[in-house]
């Protein structure tokens, strides 16, 4: 990996350099140096409660023009931190930054996602959700399929979730909404919306989560990709909301099919029943189908009929 430290003002390096110290010295073995020279951290954040004990992950990149003018890259890692929660975690800790402009604010996250940790565990739902938690950490036992490790797409820079970037990207992108898949009383529904910004994909679940019955569903998983034309890379990630590596598999899915500039979520409601390995290939085929539907890719059948390629997507730019 390209050593990010190149470019920022000229007090941003010492200033990375001294916040890093003191986060060090504060939180002892709960900070974690993942590549120094990159500038990438974590931190293991708990409650500091025995009953229940929660517990969040922040993983943290800074840019090279942190803290003088740009936000730290983030992403929070929480099997049950579920949409509106995540979303609304999110928000927060953006207000903190919008707040604090141009200081160091990394202390400030890291206690606020405490605060947040202590907040759920003291609310009615906690119990609940450590169920729902419970209950997809069975099912995964029953999976003995190699899962592929997609830890590594979120120590690049390039694939960070920001969920600062304001660029001209607010108009909502048209979300389309596919058929369900019903297996032993658990449904399945995709959802699939053109994106090429991040903040894009933010929107996106924001407006998801307008609608009762989404966000009411036992898991919303997503993943996206987003073609860089510039630098010819990509901007990709995913999210298995409790799902455990349904998200990875997912993402997966569109990088084997190499559709671009979108971002494709799939609801589930369980019904109660385990339904071990079939749930991903619920969740994939769900996912194949929108994309097929919305000329993302051709289905099995028409390659096999034509000999096609598989089709550019369409995607809607931002102007």
């Amino acid at each position: 990996m390209a050593d990010i430290m190149t470019s920022g003002s000229e007090g941003d390096l010492p200033a990375q350099i001294e916040e890093v110290e003191a986060l060090s010295s504060i939180y002892g073995d709960e900070w974690c140096v993942i590549d120094e020279a990159s500038r990438i951290f974590c931190i293991k954040i708990s409650n500091d409660m025995e009953e229940p004990k929660l517990t969040a992950c922040l993983q943290i990149i800074l840019p090279t023009d942190y803290p003088s003018a740009a936000p730290p890259l983030y992403q929070i890692h929480a099997a049950w931190l579920r949409g509106p929660e995540r979303a609304a975690l999110a928000n927060s800790l953006e207000d903190l930054y919008v707040e604090n402009a141009g200081e160091s604010i990394l202390y400030l996250w890291v206690e606020k996602v405490r605060e947040f940790l202590v907040e759920k565990s003291q609310s009615s739902e906690t119990v609940g959700q450590q169920e729902k938690v419970n209950m997809t950490a069975e099912e995964e036992v029953e999976d003995d399929e190699d899962i592929p490790d997609y830890r590594t797409l979120k120590l690049n820079t390039e694939n960070a979730h920001l969920f600062m970037d304001h660029a001209n990207d607010d108009e909502v992108p048209s979300i389309k909404h596919g058929g369900t898949i019903t297996d032993r009383r658990s449904t399945f529904q995709p959802h699939l919306a053109p994106v090429v910004t991040p903040r894009q994909v933010k929107i996106i679940l924001e407006k998801l989560y307008e609608n009762k019955k989404i966000a009411s569903a036992t898991h919303n998983i997503y993943a996206y990709r987003i073609h860089c034309e510039d630098k010819n890379s990509f901007l990709q990630d995913c999210e298995d909301d409790g799902e455990t590596a349904a998200g990875g598999r997912l993402l997966h899915l569109l990088q084997i099919l190499d559709v671009r500039n979108v971002m494709v979520a799939v609801s589930r409601w369980y019904g109660g029943i385990l339904l071990g390995p079939d749930r991903f290939k619920h969740i994939n085929n769900c996912a194949r189908n929108i994309l097929v539907e919305e000329g993302y890719t051709v289905s099995t059948d028409e390659v096999t009929k034509s000999g096609a390629k598989t089709k550019r997507p369409k995607s809607k730019k931002t102007k």
